[in-house]
């Protein structure tokens, strides 16, 4: 049986979280999130075996990431760029208006035309809106919340300014005759997570919730996996600066760098690079 299952009888090893809270490390939990990157089940245990022998007491759970991460890059380029998943998203900023391109393109991956970054005249006032998803059956108005720590959350007040603004926008969709016989959805997405008052009130009134692990089932995570849509910021060939290069350049998910590979270079992606870029972003996925 692995050394780790017996963490137990040989050391209970707290970790830092990004809110500085300290708690016990959970193998478990870091076996699921490499499994879920597509690590080989075979090679589970050892991997978490290594992280085992270079923990300690008050290791942040953003080293324990690394650790981890480098470990599987040697395993795998496929499953590291997967794991990567969540930190990629943090890497989208500052503006937040590339998590707002990316909501889009999710919601276009479940069948929606999607618009970014609309004004749109309200019954009472003019609105920006991050993002507008449409089919025959539904109407959705998406509000978008970046963060870039992962400990900051979106609280109640988010949710009941947001919910007003949904409001305004429905009666003027409605009096416009924009809906017909469509359904209005008003969602808040964010990165991080929302606080148990803002879940409770968007509940009660009526607004959806898209959060990294919420809800149970069809949360953040769960839609980005689903979509094999991997951001082109979860690269370790690409630079900081030709990563703010491609997402400036309407370049967002990895298939849209394959896509538009023979733009790299007239955009100022050095010539030696970019087939190392598109050699990773092909076995990320898949494709």
């Amino acid at each position: 049986m692995p050394i780790h299952e017996h963490m137990d009888l040989v050391r209970v090893i707290e970790v830092r979280k990004s809110n500085g809270d300290l708690v016990p490390f959970d193998f478990q939990k870091l076996k699921v999130a490499l499994l879920r990157s597509g690590a080989k089940k075979n090679d589970l245990d050892r991997i978490v075996e290594e992280v085992f022998f270079q923990v300690y007491d008050g290791i942040s759970t953003k080293r324990i990431y690394q650790l981890a991460y480098e470990i599987l890059k040697k395993e795998s380029v496929n499953a590291a760029g997967r794991y990567r998943l969540k930190k990629a998203i943090f890497d989208l900023g500052p503006s937040g208006y590339p998590f707002e391109k990316f909501v889009g393109r999710l919601f276009e991956n479940r069948g929606y035309k999607a618009a970014v970054g609309q004004v749109i005249q309200g019954q009472c006032v003019t609105h920006e809106v991050d993002v507008v998803a449409e089919n025959d059956n539904e109407l959705i108005v998406v509000e978008c919340k970046f963060h870039h720590q992962q400990g900051r959350k979106s609280d109640v007040k988010v949710a009941l300014y947001v919910k007003s603004r949904f409001d305004d926008l429905k009666k003027q969709f409605e009096k416009e005759g924009r809906l017909g016989q469509r359904k209005f959805t008003g969602y808040i997405a964010t990165n991080t997570r929302f606080t148990d008052d803002a879940i409770q009130y968007a509940t009660c009134s009526g607004m959806k919730i898209l959060a990294w692990d919420y809800p149970t089932q069809e949360n953040l995570q769960e839609w980005i996996e689903a979509s094999n849509y991997h951001l082109v910021t979860a690269l370790s060939s690409a630079s900081k600066r030709i990563k703010t290069l491609l997402l400036e350049n309407n370049i967002v998910l990895c298939r849209e760098l394959i896509q538009q590979k023979d733009r790299l270079f007239d955009l100022g992606v050095p010539q030696s690079t970019i087939p190392k870029i598109i050699k990773e972003a092909e076995a990320i996925t898949g494709l």
